[in-house]
């Protein structure tokens, strides 16, 4: 069974597939986390993240990069939007991210094009999405849990510029898959938010 979960930034995506994964005992991938070595790679490389030809050089990131808390970051998240908009990256890295869904026994694997271009035939797609107010409160208070100081207004605006970024782009730009069951969580706590996640996968599992 492949589970593929997309959705923007902060709408809640990367609980939802851990939770799934751990419910089926599936293996997850966040494939984000991919773009976002890239973009810290290229930095670490003293190179240009809007520029084509760096971008593709530091998709070549050695796997030990992935454990970097950085990663994690704001700016790294600003980062991976920035490398992603070059179809030489996205290529690069295709393969991976298709090799991870067809494992035998299957996958979890939440991103922005999984149900659209990695794994369209995945038996269950979710788009997991939320109001950019919602989204931008989260993180704020995810930034002040971790005693970092930004403006609820900065991190509204940093989001839907990242939201137009990803839905703009040329090669595999954000939208749901037109098979994706949508589940907005603007409203929802995490708990309700996973119940409700597994229900859709209930659901679309049980479909003839």
């Amino acid at each position: 069974m492949i589970v593929a979960v997309d959705g923007p930034t902060a709408a809640g995506k990367g609980t939802i597939s851990r939770a799934l994964a751990a419910h089926y005992r599936l293996p997850h991938l966040d494939t984000g986390l991919l773009y976002r070595a890239v973009g810290r790679q290229v930095i670490l490389s003293g190179g240009n993240p809007d520029d084509a030809g760096d971008a593709l050089a530091a998709s070549a990131f050695p796997d030990s990069l992935l454990t970097d808390p950085e990663l994690r970051s704001e700016a790294a998240g600003g980062l991976a939007s920035r490398v992603s908009v070059h179809p030489a990256v996205r290529q690069a890295l295709y393969d991976r991210q298709r090799a991870f869904a067809l494992q035998p026994g299957g996958a979890v694997l939440d991103g922005r094009d999984i149900g659209t271009v990695i794994a369209p035939d995945a038996q269950v797609k979710l788009y997991v999405t939320a109001s950019v107010t919602a989204r931008a409160l989260r993180r704020w208070q995810e930034m002040q849990a971790r005693g970092e100081n930004r403006s609820l207004a900065e991190i509204e605006a940093d989001l839907a510029a990242r939201d137009a970024r990803d839905r703009s782009r040329a090669e595999a730009p954000l939208r749901a898959a037109s098979d994706a069951a949508v589940l907005d969580t603007s409203d929802l706590g995490r708990d309700q938010a996973i119940a409700a996640a597994i229900a859709l996968v209930e659901c679309r599992l049980a479909a003839p």
